[in-house]
C-alpha cells in the first residue's frame, strides 16, 4: 500500500474531488481526517469508507477560521503522533461567466482570496506540526493554465495558488516537507465521457479516480523528490 501508516487530513472531504481522494487514501492505508463545513456529507463518506475497511474520523470545519483549523491539527497530531500528508480540495467561490471588464472588483478578487486564504491556514497549521517530524507532503488542487475567456477571477487564483505552494516549498524543504499542486482542465468529469474533451490531446479530460490515484502516489514516498511542482492532470489541454 502506498500510504500504510500514514496520517492524512483532506479539507473540503465532502466535494466531489475531496471524496474521491479520501476514499483512495484510505483503500492505499492512511487513516484518513475528513474535514468540511458540513457534518452530514463527511459522515457518509466516513461511513462508506469504513464500510470498506478504511479507517477514517470527520470534523465539520470552516478552512478560513486560522483557530478552528489549527486546534483541528492539534488534535489530529496529538491522537496519531504527527500529520503525514494535507490535502486542499476546498472550493474558491468562483463566479464565471462574464468577462473581467464587467465584472465588479470584489467578485474577480473573492475566488483570489479564499484560495490564498484558505491554502496559507491549512498549510501552516500542518506544516508546524510536520517540521519537528521533518517529513511531510501537502497537496492543492489548482485549475488549468489554458486560456478561457468568462472564468473571472479563477485564473488569478488558480496563479495566486502556484505561487504561494513554490514559496511553502522553498521554506519548508529544509524540513524534509514536501508542496506541489495538482493541475486539472476545470472539474473532473466522474465518467470520463465529456463531448468538450476533444481540446485534450488524449480526449478526454480526467475521472475523478484519475486524479485521486496521483494524489496518492505524489503524496506518497516515491515521489520523495517532488516538490514545488505542478502535477500536469489535464490529458494534455496544457503542454509544458
Amino acid at each position: 500500500m502506498l500510504l500504510e501508516n500514514k496520517t492524512a487530513i483532506v479539507y473540503g472531504g465532502a466535494g466531489a474531488i475531496g471524496s474521491a481522494v479520501a476514499r483512495v487514501f484510505a483503500g492505499e492505508g492512511a487513516t484518513v481526517h475528513l474535514a468540511g463545513r458540513t457534518r452530514g456529507p463527511l459522515e457518509d463518506l466516513a461511513d462508506a469508507i469504513s464500510q470498506a475497511g478504511g479507517r477514517v474520523e470527520v470534523a465539520p470545519l470552516d478552512a478560513t477560521d486560522r483557530a478552528a483549523v489549527e486546534q483541528h491539527a492539534d488534535a489530529v497530531a496529538q491522537r496519531s503522533a504527527g500529520i503525514d500528508i494535507a490535502f486542499n480540495a476546498t472550493s474558491n467561490d468562483d463566479l464565471h461567466g462574464t468577462p473581467l471588464i464587467d465584472m465588479a472588483d470584489d467578485d474577480v478578487l473573492r475566488p483570489v482570496t479564499k484560495a490564498v486564504t484558505t491554502h496559507l491556514i491549512l498549510a501552516t497549521a500542518v506544516a508546524r506540526h510536520m517540521i519537528g517530524r521533518r517529513a511531510g507532503v501537502i497537496l492543492a488542487m489548482g485549475g488549468g493554465r489554458e486560456a478561457i475567456p468568462s472564468l473571472g477571477g479563477s485564473h488569478v487564483a488558480w496563479s495566486a495558488l502556484a505561487g504561494l505552494c513554490r514559496q511553502l516549498a522553498c521554506e519548508l524543504g529544509p524540513y524534509g516537507i514536501r508542496v506541489c499542486w495538482l493541475l486539472s482542465p476545470g472539474s473532473p468529469d466522474p465518467s470520463g465521457d465529456d463531448p468538450e474533451a476533444d481540446v485534450t490531446l488524449l480526449h478526454r479530460r480526467p475521472r475523478l479516480e484519475d486524479v485521486a490515484n496521483v494524489a496518492a502516489f505524489v503524496a506518497s514516498d516515491r515521489a520523495a523528490t517532488m516538490t514545488a511542482t505542478e502535477v500536469n492532470l489535464t490529458g494534455g489541454a496544457v503542454v509544458d
